[in-house]
């Protein structure tokens, strides 16, 4: 008997380790591994600037882990799959599952096309610990808070599938199709704004790893309180590698069940439910598709935003005259990563300080973040918004005074990002204008000309945001 040709198609799964799909295609026989840039996704969710440079090292990095036999290709992957399938004599595809709205769609309809053509086509959960269909309350309805629904609802479920080695062997097809040029996909700009970024992170499966095991042995057992402080490295940052699927949350689970055994220590608890937050976001995007651009809170929709593009703009290149917040801003352009605690400062000061829509600060964050991941964007500007599933209280608006000179206490973070600040006493460093000019002029700081003066002031706006959530309370 012929030992049956299939392909892999690699989406945001781009590893070799604990791959389902991967696995199914080489247990079935012979596989060739494809990936496509799918030039239909719609305009807004096609992959921002930071995150394109990712993808093309880690399609590169995957490349190498199949020892060159991945094809690329850009083009409408609806069409192109089951052209791909004729063309190279394939009876079978394989998949691991995607959960934004638009892909479930087109996944669907390439399935349902697939089979009705006699092709076997058959996709895989690899990338949730819990898959959104399979958590509900009682009643069937879905989860709205995080907590029941991580505590109550993951938790007392199945335990998350134990991750799957690689391939024992993989065996691939013979083909004379050799794809694009992983070049001529575009995804590497002409101009090289990310050298930064080239210089900080490791795209690829091996990077992934190598990062987690610096996070288990180095920072795992104080995540609880080194997480908050930007100017520490106290969190894992992988999640650029879990969006791209260099490693997967299973992977993550396990290792860390596995250094530290099922403990009810503080730090890994905490951590862990970090990894239900990520589910959370994408069990409402699952369960509620028009969380990226609409208020879940439908009160929100009457809310009087203020359309300030010289503010946004301020905002977006680190220039608000509010340290903390610039801080943030200027590491997100140079790295494509902001701190967590600082994307909750910069996020809450757009929407609430200068009454800015979550969905501008969303936008900027697409484009910006190498872990742009629609589910946890749309999630946490929502969260930060007051407008989102388990939101934070309109109310609760970050004092980014409070907020820096808490979690940068000597402002480390705040003068590695905006050095024209860095010979501030610690007293001025997160509000330079209160600083005597005497002190001002020593540090060589001139309000206004070296540094911006602050947009707005922090009393005044807190008390316009609350006046505009008044506004909207009875809706």
């Amino acid at each position: 008997m012929a030992v049956p040709t299939c392909l892999m198609w690699f989406r945001q799964d781009l590893r070799v380790n604990d791959n389902p799909a991967l696995r199914a295609a080489c247990d079935e026989g012979k596989i060739i591994p494809v990936f496509i840039l799918d030039s239909t996704a719609p305009e807004q969710y096609q992959p921002g600037g930071a995150s394109r440079w990712w993808l093309h090292h880690s399609l590169q990095s995957l490349n190498e882990r199949l020892n060159n036999h991945l094809l690329v290709f850009k083009g409408d992957a609806e069409r192109l799959l089951p052209q791909l399938m004729n063309e190279l004599g394939a009876s079978c595809v394989f998949w691991n599952r995607c959960y934004e709205p638009w892909q479930i769609q087109r996944d669907q309809r390439l399935k349902q096309s697939l089979r009705e053509h006699g092709f076997k086509a058959q996709s895989f959960n690899g990338s949730l610990l819990w898959e959104p269909m399979a958590i509900n309350k009682a009643d069937g309805s879905p989860y709205k808070v995080f907590t029941p629904y991580y505590r109550k609802g993951c938790l007392n479920a199945a335990p998350p599938r134990y991750p799957l080695a690689a391939p024992a062997r993989i065996t691939y097809g013979q083909t004379e199709n050799s794809g694009s040029a992983l070049d001529s996909l575009g995804l590497i700009p002409a101009i090289r704004w990310y050298q930064t970024m080239g210089a900080i992170w490791n795209p690829g499966e091996e990077g992934a790893a190598s990062r987690l095991k610096t996070f288990i042995e180095d920072a795992a057992l104080n995540y609880k309180q080194a997480r908050d402080k930007p100017g520490l490295q106290g969190t894992s940052r992988l999640s650029p590698h879990l969006h791209f699927g260099e490693i997967s949350p299973n992977q993550i689970w396990y290792a860390i069940k596995d250094a530290f055994g099922d403990t009810d220590n503080q730090h890994i608890d905490c951590f862990m439910s970090e990894l239900g937050w990520r589910e959370f976001s994408y069990y409402l995007l699952y369960h509620f598709q028009e969380l990226p651009e609409c208020n879940f809170n439908r009160k929100f929709d009457g809310f009087p935003w203020r359309y300030d593009n010289a503010h946004l703009k301020a905002w977006q290149r680190g220039q608000t005259g509010v340290p903390i917040v610039d801080a943030g801003m200027r590491e997100l352009w140079q790295t494509g990563y902001m701190h967590n605690r600082v994307r909750m400062i910069v996020g809450s000061y757009l929407v609430k300080n200068l009454l800015i829509d979550w969905r501008q600060g969303a936008r900027w964050f697409w484009d910006c973040l190498l872990d742009a991941d629609l589910a946890s964007n749309s999630a946490s500007w929502q969260w930060v918004a007051g407008s989102g599933a388990d939101a934070a209280p309109y109310f609760r608006i970050f004092n980014p005074i409070l907020q820096g000179e808490k979690f940068d206490k000597q402002g480390e973070y705040v003068r590695h990002y905006c050095p024209e600040l860095a010979e501030l006493p610690d007293k001025y460093i997160h509000q330079p204008w209160q600083a005597p000019e005497p002190i001002l002029q020593q540090a060589g700081v001139e309000l206004g000309k070296t540094y911006p003066q602050p947009l707005v002031d922090l009393k005044a706006s807190r008390q316009r945001a609350l006046d505009a959530f008044v506004s909207i309370k009875g809706n």
